[in-house]
């Protein structure tokens, strides 16, 4: 029955894929319950030692690691009030189940061989600067580069929209 209970804590509407910032999408009951028995159930359904979908900031703050959900929604909202400023970023909502969207920057979608995965930002919960950036790519994905949060993000964000 975790399972299920899990299922539908994470779900959200059909709505949400029209979301254009990361603040839309924030309408599931992992979102809007309280905190406490967010992690109560999230950890029931982690019993398994098995990983279940969640959002990245629920991980880090069942890890200890983040201090509560709204830092984690701070800090999304802050990437995003960066990326609008800038040409060529776009939120992406339909990210994997339970997570929170993602940026691509479009421009690097096309590159030389004319189809590419984008330059791509997302969230994590592997380290404390939050944010890891795959580059744009084809093929085998690489290994995400970890940014030293908003800070390290802003200062490369030139380096990082060059790859074209």
């Amino acid at each position: 029955m975790v399972e299920l209970e899990w299922s539908r804590a994470i779900e959200l509407p059909r709505a949400a894929g029209t979301a254009t910032r990361p603040a839309d999408i924030r309408v599931a009951w992992v979102h809007r319950a309280p905190e406490d028995r967010v992690l109560a159930l999230y950890r029931a359904a982690c019993a398994n030692d098995e990983p279940v979908p969640s959002p990245w900031w629920l991980r880090a703050v069942a890890a200890g690691a983040l201090e509560s959900r709204e830092l984690g929604f701070r800090i999304e909202d802050r990437i995003d009030k960066l990326l609008g400023r800038r040409p060529g970023w776009e939120y992406v909502p339909w990210a994997a189940d339970g997570e929170s969207g993602y940026w691509e920057f479009m421009p690097s979608e096309g590159g030389r061989s004319g189809h590419r995965i984008p330059t791509t930002i997302l969230n994590t919960e592997r380290h404390p600067g939050w944010i890891d950036v795959l580059p744009a790519h084809s093929g085998i994905t690489p290994e995400p580069i970890a940014v030293a949060g908003l800070g390290g993000l802003r200062a490369r964000l030139g380096e990082f929209e060059a790859v074209r």
